[in-house]
């Protein structure tokens, strides 16, 4: 095999130049060429206990890294096994590019043992599902990059049959170049002077700043509008961070704990100036008559939401523009907003129980102890809603949270990802039923050597789904979670395991998980009591 002009070699090869690091995946016979040739240069190869979990790690390398991520799949149920954690990706907004192998080209149009139509299949959760071939592998490549990190950043795939990767690729060397993944500056589309005239004749605007604002790095020119202005900022949840918690504009994450107060600032104010905010954000349907200035790279095609207004290009470029442009008095003073947040804490820590493990205890505790840098993934359930809100998020890309697809198995392998991508210290929170899904995906941080920490939050069901059930007056029905003894199975698959029912005894579990240079995961069982889950839910 011609290692430096195979298919195999020139893929390896674009990635690296993408800034790939590292491959998640699950080995196959149709995709040993490609692990061959990665093993030799990079990036590399680092086996998953299952594809989905693959798909989850190079989501959570790119969110926390701002480059794609990167999965691989042999063919059959390789292939429909990864198709969860790439549609996640998809709808998180997040630059991915998987890759499955598939039967030798002689015999894909009509073999049956282990063949699916990748094509089809990956379709409707891409924005391009290709096939890789000899004679335009340049070409498609870099039409899959460019894709995957055009705005809005998506999802792509791309399969290779199995004799296609040990041919020898067409194209000239000097062809080889991945597209730059990180474009200049959008030009900034301006509808005359509009946009300043609905923001200036405002008298109670609020700033709702989402993902395109992360995307555009645009935290400095969103403080300095809201302290220039005085305007609230409240962000989505896949933003935390965007605008450090402790700006004193600062006013709450959308749709997490203590939803209401959110919604109702929203619905006080005479102009919501959505600030790269994306509509995958929501949980709540937008119900609000507000009138929306719409700020994005993107004209607001989704219509969650109407916009009789809108600049489109860099997200940072038109908050500045807008900053540069204010002539007015400061809107809300830093008082009432603090008001606000006092009235947003109350809420989230509501249903407090005394005497026992509370959720927002946990988040509030593990906090507290965790160094300054530290990145958080959180999984689905019930937990994410309390530590969306009550983590205290300094920078963009240190809180790490699905909420396009919002699939449960997402926050281990997500953290493993953003560890194995050089975050460090790193800390999933998440529900046992999340972790159940995921946990064998522990041996691969203990072969890592990454030292990360999960803290479950246990309480033997799927809590989100039982107070809906609740709620519509029926009995509680298939949603018991199988205790199991987690600190035990971690122990097993080469990991530290404590378990903690109260306070005192999470700070002492707590005492060793950031210690510098630890290389061996620890895991947290934390026994809950879901009262504040009823009261905020």
């Amino acid at each position: 095999m011609d290692s430096e002009r195979t298919v195999a070699a020139v893929l390896a090869g674009y990635l690296r130049q993408a800034g790939v690091t590292q491959v998640f995946g699950y080995p196959g016979e149709s995709v040993v060429d490609f692990m061959e040739a990665a093993r030799q240069e990079g990036p590399a190869v680092v086996a998953a206990v299952r594809e989905a979990s693959a798909a989850f790690m190079a989501e959570g390398a790119a969110m926390r890294t701002g480059r794609i991520g990167a999965c691989l799949s042999t063919l059959g149920p390789g292939s429909t096994a990864l198709l969860n954690g790439v549609a996640s990706a998809n709808l998180d907004r997040v630059p991915l590019l998987a890759i499955s192998g598939q039967v030798e080209s002689s015999r894909e149009q009509y073999w049956t043992h282990q063949v699916v139509d990748q094509g089809r299949l990956f379709a409707p959760v891409t924005k391009l599902a290709a096939r890789l071939e000899a004679g335009s592998a340049d070409t498609v490549l870099r039409k899959a990059l460019r894709t995957a990190t055009a705005e809005r950043p998506v999802a792509v795939h791309l399969t290779v049959t199995t004799d296609t990767f040990g041919m020898t690729a067409g194209g000239t060397g000097s062809d080889r170049k991945a597209p730059p993944l990180t474009p200049a500056a959008v030009s900034l589309e301006i509808y005359g002077e509009e946009p300043l005239r609905q923001l200036r004749a405002a008298r109670r605007p609020v700033l709702l700043a989402g993902t395109g604002a992360v995307r555009c790095g645009a935290g400095t020119a969103l403080a300095d509008l809201a302290s220039l202005a005085g305007l609230p900022v409240v962000v989505g949840a896949m933003a935390k961070g965007v605008l450090s918690e402790e700006h004193p504009y600062f006013a709450g994450v959308l749709d997490m704990a203590g939803h209401q107060v959110i919604w109702d600032l929203l619905a006080s104010a005479d102009l919501i100036v959505t600030a790269g905010f994306d509509a995958v954000e929501l949980i709540t349907p937008w119900r609000l008559g507000v009138p929306v200035l719409h700020v994005d790279t993107t004209p607001n095609t989704d219509q969650v939401y109407p916009a009789a207004v809108e600049v489109v290009g860099n997200v940072a470029a038109a908050l500045s523009w807008l900053a540069a442009s204010w002539d007015g008095a400061p809107r809300w003073p830093a008082a009432d907003v603090a008001a606000h947040r006092a009235a947003l804490r109350q809420a989230w820590e509501a249903g407090y129980a005394g005497g026992r493990l509370n959720p927002s205890e946990i988040v509030s505790t593990v906090r507290l102890a965790a160094p300054a840098g530290t990145v958080m993934t959180t999984d689905v359930g019930s937990h994410k809603i309390t530590a969306g809100q009550a983590w205290t998020a300094y920078a963009p890309r240190e809180t790490l949270i699905t909420n396009g697809l919002s699939a449960m198995g997402f926050g281990l392998p997500a953290a493993i990802g953003a560890a194995a991508s050089g975050a460090d210290p790193v800390v999933c929170l998440t529900g046992d039923g999340g972790f159940a899904m995921t946990a064998t995906e522990l041996s691969v941080a203990a072969r890592l050597g990454l030292g990360l920490l999960v803290v479950v939050f246990s309480d033997g069901s799927l809590n989100r789904i039982e107070l809906h059930q609740a709620a519509m007056g029926y009995p509680l029905t298939a949603t018991a979670v199988d205790r199991s003894d987690i600190p035990a199975l971690a122990e097993s698959l080469g990991c530290d395991g404590v378990r903690a029912e109260n306070v005192a005894g999470l700070e002492k579990a707590l005492a060793s998980a950031f210690v510098s240079g630890r290389v061996r995961p620890l895991v947290i069982e934390a026994r809950i009591d879901t009262s504040q889950y009823a009261a905020q839910f």
